[in-house]
């Protein structure tokens, strides 16, 4: 007997219609495993991080809204870097990544991860400072000294990214730093006599 073809799915349509169906969602589930994994993110609660500060790596425990200003100061005690305003106008809290300067209350820690970090504690080899830190008090560049941290680590910044700068360029370089007892003109003092190879000790 033969079926009318009008009856509607034959037996032979519905075999090769669920063959096709089978194709497709295998077909889709390959694509779903092709898809790279998301990259690692974190969620609320703390982290154990690694920061490279000053050569050497150090752990730190931190949430995602710790900033590198914290995680410093609390985290691993390198307290040269100095929490005023706690809002970037400052420049108190200067250190350098990668050895450009930045203001440590205005990046997250974990955005330092991966990053050269370089605080004032790199400026004293044993009983013996550096060059920078002898004129600043050679020259008397330090009042209250709030600000000298982070003055001291942009003047460094402008000593290595210039060599001998002019005063223009000292202006240009320090202009985030905020000295409220005006002592400008000293660190300017400071960073040519440094960079004229003078130190504490000498003329």
């Amino acid at each position: 007997m033969t079926v009318p073809s009008d009856r509607g799915f034959s037996r032979r349509s519905f075999l090769k219609g669920s063959a096709v169906a089978g194709i497709a969602t295998t077909g889709l589930t390959a694509a779903a495993h092709a898809v790279p994994a998301a990259p690692e993110s974190f969620g609320p609660g703390r982290h154990e991080i690694a920061l490279l500060v000053n050569g050497k790596e150090q752990k730190v425990t931190v949430e995602t809204r710790t900033t590198l200003l914290d995680a410093l100061r609390d985290g691993l005690d390198l307290t040269g870097c100095k929490k005023v305003c706690d809002r970037g106008s400052c420049g108190g809290c200067t250190v350098l990544m990668n050895g450009e300067p930045v203001t440590g209350c205005l990046v997250l820690a974990m955005d330092a991860v991966g990053q050269s970090l370089t605080t004032v504690e790199s400026l004293t080899e044993g009983d013996t400072p550096h060059a920078l830190v002898q004129n600043f008090v050679k020259c008397d560049a330090m009042q209250c000294g709030f600000c000298t941290p982070g003055m001291v680590m942009s003047s460094l910044a402008c000593l290595q990214k210039r060599g001998k700068p002019t005063e223009e360029q000292m202006r240009t370089d320090l202009s985030g730093n905020l000295c409220r007892c005006g002592t400008y003109g000293r660190v300017m003092e400071a960073i040519q006599r440094t960079a004229a190879g003078g130190t504490g000790g000498g003329k």
